[in-house]
């Protein structure tokens, strides 16, 4: 059985992104979406060349676990659980990988059958399978991203904050995730950092089933 952290873990790479019930993000009387946002929340995604911030990842039954996020594109993505895990999930464009190395074990899935696809690929994803998601705030753009002919992969709410000092005027305040299992992942983003330099090795890591380093 996994542990409350790899069961975390596993959660994200699994679920990253995806449905959020709309009784979540969506109350009478709801605001009507603007026109464009769908658009916008694109532009905002695309806007991003690299970007780090603290993250929350909380599961269905409410444990928690804590971390940063390291954003550059294209596709790569890394969270780094830091003390609280002794774990790594992180994706080089093509491949995203859960290493653990408590267990010495490294899990593979293709960037293409996860849900960060809408992250890292928002072009593809997100303007072809997003729909908005009335909000009961009309400062809030929440996007619905989901392939109907691929269910296994899962569907990704991305939630914006209108916020003229972030990449197209939106800032990606969370997501919230649920797998075909049903399992809901939540991520909440805070401390948003934009336009730093990120060397690829950050998107690399130490593979704990041999001394070699492994690309991630």
């Amino acid at each position: 059985m996994f542990s409350k952290p790899k069961k975390l873990a596993a959660a994200l790479t699994l679920a990253v992104g995806a449905a959020v019930p709309l009784a979540m993000i969506a109350a009478p009387p709801a605001a009507v979406a603007q026109s464009g946002d769908l658009d916008r929340a694109v532009a905002a995604l695309r806007g991003i060349s690299t970007m780090k911030a603290s993250f929350t990842q909380t599961d269905r039954a409410g444990q928690t676990m804590a971390g940063e996020l390291t954003l550059k594109r294209p596709g790569k993505i890394r969270f780094d659980y830091g003390k609280s895990a002794p774990m790594l999930v992180v994706s080089n464009g093509k491949s995203l990988y859960l290493v653990d190395y408590d267990v010495k074990q490294v899990e593979r899935w293709p960037i293409s059958n996860s849900p960060l696809g809408a992250l890292l690929d928002p072009n593809r994803d997100v303007k072809r399978y997003g729909k908005l998601v009335p909000t009961s705030h009309s400062g809030v753009v929440s996007v619905e991203v989901r392939d109907p002919k691929r269910p296994e992969f899962g569907v990704i709410t991305l939630i914006f904050q209108r916020d003229a000092n972030s990449p197209g005027g939106l800032k990606l305040t969370h997501w919230v995730a649920l797998d075909a299992q049903n399992n809901r992942t939540t991520v909440r983003l805070s401390n948003h950092r934009y336009g730093m330099s990120v060397a690829d090795s950050a998107f690399t890591f130490s593979d704990p089933r041999k001394s070699s380093r492994r690309p991630g």
